[in-house]
């Protein structure tokens, strides 16, 4: 396997074209890397730091932002929104093919109808970003001591610099997409995560080596459970369901096609990382607009300081709070999102139209039914598949409160702080180091479809891909 691997390696830099492509996707993401180093003008940095850390915006919408980022909202850089507007605004044009007609008419012109909603996509991501940089800048405003020179001239500059940072950015993803390897948008998010892996590895690297015993197997713990859950995320990421389909013997021109079969692949995770993305910007929301609002949870009182803690419990942390909420807003938004993107009843009636049909069902409501049975199957374990994976980290990292739970929460918190080995899983391992779900399902869906492209180009020059000649090909998570 390594020897194939790293012929695999060596045959994309003997083909010109993929080489070439390679070598313009990594030009275009040290592009987007340099501009990460450059601030917007007007902030302090000192005091800019001094509150990322004091720890109060790591579960807010600021630490959300900043993950897909790429960490350039920490460092309020020229592209401190990143490709965030860009996603919201294709979301959003998404959903709304579904309720408008016209869109639903452009979207199947074919090629003319998808660049139309390209086009509309990068006028709303424009909008978008007008809207979220001023409410950046009046965010940087309110916080003592950050802004060197506040006032409407700061909101203008800074309106215009994290505008243009975005559109430049979405127009690198759109370069990568067409004249490089692998979806540009997605590469752009999966570069600032990896950048901050180091930092992390060199963390644990730290823990292993100073203090306690119990502190280092909890490390060790702690990276064998990761190794697991990657390796059960690309398990199931590569998982889906084959439909029969057969298609009934026609005419063309003179010659008789015979009858064929083939097969309509469903996958599990068919909502891929989005359900996630929604259920923590939900999340974030509350704590966000207690903090724009001015709620200071040192000076709070009342029934404002009750308010602030239900926010603060249900944003993060290890409150039980939050992990119910976390996990059924991923399984609401997983089925939201995938009766959208799957429409059973449009399915039977393509199927019908093209004179195909499931053996054994009837073409038209029947299919339907059938089609919809299956995936509310495939849907239930793709939705709780999402939410073990986007809060398992999380429980490693921080624990779980049992002492919140009703009536017999009190009991097992102090069953549990008797012993160092059970002691952890009220407060976790204990390393400040992002490794979320979230993080992991964008790495490794990215990788696994940007592999599964280089792997394609090797096979169409006859060139043996990265399984070697007999290998199963790789199969890519759906784009971002």
């Amino acid at each position: 396997m390594i020897e194939n691997f790293i012929n695999s390696i060596r045959n994309i830099f003997a083909v010109p074209d993929l080489r070439k492509r390679i070598l313009f996707t990594l030009a275009m993401l040290a592009i987007y890397r340099i501009g990460s180093h450059v601030q917007t003008p007007g902030i302090d940095k000192v005091a800019l730091d001094n509150l990322w850390e004091s720890g109060q915006l790591q579960q807010s919408l600021a630490g959300v932002l900043d993950l897909f980022s790429g960490g350039n909202f920490k460092a309020v850089s020229i592209f401190a929104l990143g490709i965030t507007p860009y996603i919201t605004a294709s979301i959003i044009l998404q959903l709304m093919t579904v309720v408008s007609p016209r869109l639903k008419a452009i979207q199947e012109e074919g090629d003319i109808g998808r660049r139309k909603i390209n086009q509309y996509t990068r006028y709303l991501t424009v909008v978008l970003c007008a809207v979220q940089s001023f409410g950046v800048a009046y965010w940087l405003q309110g916080q003592a001591g950050l802004v060197l020179n506040p006032g409407s001239n700061f909101i203008a500059l800074t309106m215009l610099t994290l505008a243009a940072g975005t559109t430049f950015v979405m127009w690198l993803g759109e370069q990568i997409t067409e004249r490089g390897v692998g979806n540009g948008i997605s590469l752009i998010i999966f570069a600032g995560i990896v950048l901050r892996l180091p930092s992390g590895l060199e963390e644990i690297y730290v823990r292993l080596t100073s203090g306690s015993t119990g502190r280092a197997l909890g490390v060790v713990a702690l990276v064998v459970a990761m190794v697991l859950i990657i390796a059960a995320i690309v398990f199931v990421e590569r998982g889906f369901r084959k439909i029969p389909i057969n298609h009934a013997r026609r005419m063309v021109g003179r010659q008789s096609i015979p009858q064929q079969q083939t097969h309509m692949p469903l996958k599990v995770n068919m909502g891929g990382v989005i359900p996630v993305i929604f259920a923590s910007s939900i999340l974030a929301f509350p704590q966000t607009i207690l903090g724009f609002m001015g709620a200071n949870p040192n000076v709070e009182s009342g029934w404002r300081r009750w308010l602030w803690d239900f926010a603060n419990d249900m944003g993060g942390g290890a409150h039980p709070l939050h992990y119910l909420v976390y996990s059924a807003s991923i399984i609401f938004f997983t089925f939201f999102y995938v009766s959208i993107i799957f429409n059973t009843d449009e399915v039977a009636n393509n199927l019908r139209k093209n004179g195909a049909f499931i053996p054994g069902i009837r073409p038209g409501k029947r299919t339907s039914d059938y089609l919809s049975e299956i995936l509310t199957r495939l849907t239930t374990v793709g939705a709780l598949y999402l939410a073990a994976v986007a809060l398992l980290p999380q429980f490693l990292l921080q624990g779980f409160q049992f002492e919140h739970l009703p009536w017999i929460g009190p009991w097992i918190d102090s069953v549990l702080r008797q012993t160092p080995l059970t002691s952890w899983l009220l407060t976790g391992v204990g390393i400040q180091f992002y490794f979320g779900g979230t993080s992991l399902l964008i790495l490794i869906g990215v990788a696994m479809d940007t592999m599964n492209q280089i792997e394609s180009q090797l096979v169409m020059r006859h060139y043996d891909g990265f399984l070697g000649p007999r290998g199963r090909r790789l199969r890519g998570r759906r784009s971002i």
